[in-house]
C-alpha cells in the first residue's frame, strides 16, 4: 500500500517531537551542573536536607559567625561586625585546582575589623588524595598561627555538586580519604582540622563513622531551628550553620559558646 506524503510528514514530526522529549531532560541536567570551583559550604543542604523558615533556638550563649566564598565577592566586613558577627570562615581552596580569587579581601578584611577568622577547603575526593588536597590547602591560605585570631582550617565534606553525592567512594574509602586529609593537615600545622558536614550526608557516605569526634571539632549544617541529630562520635557541635539566607551575607552560623570559647579554639 503506498504511503501518502502527508502521512510521511506526520511520522517525521512525531519522530522529531519524541527526540526532543527525550533529550530535554539531559540538556537541563547539564545546564544545572555548576562550574568547577564554584562549590561552597551548604550548597547541597537545601536540596537534600531542606530549609527551615524559623530563627534558631538559642538557649545557651552562642556567638554569631559567617562563612564566605567567591560567591559573595568583596564582603562588607564593617557592616557584619556592627551587626554582631565576631568570627568568619573563608573558602581558600577546592580540590587541587581552585583558589578563591577573593580570598585576600575576605580573609584579611575580616581580620582587620576585629574578627577571629579561619580558612576552609571544599573537598573533592574523586580528584586526588586527601594528603594532596590538604597540602594544597595549607599552601594556599589554609595554614594556622598561634596569634589568637586564626581558627584551625576546616574540611568542607558534603554533597558533590558536580556528580555522584559520595564522589564514587565506598563508605570505608571515604573514611580513609578524610583521615588522610586530617592527618596531613595536622602534620603540616599542628592543629586538628574542623569537620564541616551534614548528618544525612555523613550517614550515607561514611556509614556514620564515629572515629573523628574525639579530636576534630564538628561544624554541623542544618537549616532549621535546632542542629538536630549529630553524626556518630560527637556529643555536641562546636559550630552550627543554621541558614543560607542571613543578613548581609547569606551563610550564618552559631558558635556553641561565648566569644572566649571562639578565642580558645583559635589559640589551640
Amino acid at each position: 500500500m503506498p504511503v501518502h506524503r502527508s502521512g510521511i510528514r506526520t511520522l517525521l514530526l512525531l519522530s522529531a517531537a519524541l527526540t526532543l522529549l527525550f533529550t530535554l531532560p539531559s540538556a537541563a541536567t547539564a545546564a544545572e551542573k555548576p562550574e568547577r570551583g564554584s562549590a561552597r559550604m551548604g550548597m547541597g543542604v537545601i536540596k537534600h536536607d531542606g530549609q527551615g523558615g524559623l530563627p534558631p533556638e538559642t538557649r545557651a550563649t552562642q556567638t554569631e559567625g559567617v562563612d564566605v566564598s567567591s560567591h559573595q565577592g568583596n564582603v562588607n566586613w564593617s557592616s557584619l561586625w556592627t551587626s554582631g558577627v565576631k568570627w568568619a570562615y573563608v573558602k581558600a581552596t577546592e580540590g587541587n585546582y581552585y583558589k578563591n580569587p577573593y580570598f585576600a579581601q575576605q580573609y584579611n578584611g575580616s581580620y582587620n575589623v576585629g574578627m577571629i577568622r579561619g580558612a576552609y577547603h571544599f573537598a573533592t575526593p574523586n580528584d586526588s588524595s586527601g594528603a594532596n588536597q590538604a597540602n594544597y590547602f595549607v599552601d594556599n591560605g589554609g595554614g594556622w598561627s598561634r596569634d589568637g585570631r586564626t581558627l584551625p582550617g576546616a574540611l568542607d565534606i558534603e554533597w558533590n555538586p558536580y556528580g555522584a553525592q559520595c564522589y564514587g567512594k565506598t563508605q570505608s574509602g571515604m573514611v580513609s580519604w578524610i583521615r588522610d586529609f586530617l592527618n596531613t593537615y595536622k602534620a603540616r600545622t599542628g592543629r586538628d582540622a574542623v569537620i564541616y558536614t551534614a548528618t544525612s550526608w555523613w550517614k550515607t557516605c561514611t556509614g556514620n563513622y564515629g572515629g573523628f569526634g574525639a579530636s576534630n571539632p564538628l561544624w554541623i549544617a542544618r537549616y532549621n531551628t535546632t542542629p538536630g541529630e549529630l553524626p556518630a562520635g560527637w556529643a555536641y557541635q562546636t559550630m552550627w550553620q543554621y541558614t543560607s539566607s542571613g543578613p548581609i551575607v547569606g551563610d550564618h552560623n552559631k558558635f556553641n559558646g561565648a566569644l572566649d570559647r571562639v578565642q580558645a579554639l583559635a589559640y589551640g
